[in-house]
């Protein structure tokens, strides 16, 4: 599965890659914490640790400017999780976010995962062209929000 992880993908002018050294957290921290609707005044520290804890996928273009990023929370084994997926407003319309489903996808193919859940407010027909669809049993789905919850 490593060998996975360490490739890079060039599409329509865009890299696409897996190397955490590549993330320009702080691009990463103001999105989440200034324009997503998911993680409003995030701290920067709990950006950096949920970057170290999972596997992300960074978009880059011609001029290594990052223009999307997501990640995967997974046991690599049965479960993942997909999380903060987003492309910046400059760069959206160009099938980034397409390109970005697929190579998850993949990972959660080639992993063998049973689950590979995620939650949205208003991306549901960007991920049903990928093929997730509604949880089919959400009397079962149930959260801990605990004390740092949300």
């Amino acid at each position: 599965m490593k060998g996975i992880l360490e490739t890079t993908t060039e599409k329509d002018g865009f890299t696409y890659s897996f190397d955490k050294q590549r993330i320009d957290t702080e691009t990463v921290h103001d999105f989440l914490a200034c324009r997503s609707y998911w993680a409003l005044g995030i701290d920067a520290e709990v950006v950096r640790e949920s970057i170290a804890h999972s596997i992300c996928l960074g978009v880059y273009d011609a001029d290594n400017r990052m223009a999307g990023f997501g990640r995967m929370i997974t046991d690599r084994a049965t479960f993942g999780y997909l999380a903060d997926v987003f492309v910046l407003e400059d760069f959206r319309g160009r099938g980034i976010s397409r390109q970005m489903m697929q190579l998850f996808c993949g990972l959660a193919e080639a992993f063998r995962l049973r689950r590979f859940l995620l939650t949205t407010q208003d991306a549901h027909g960007l991920y049903a062209q990928c093929g997730f669809r509604p949880f089919p049993w959400p009397e079962r789905l149930m959260l801990y929000t605990g004390q740092a919850g949300s």
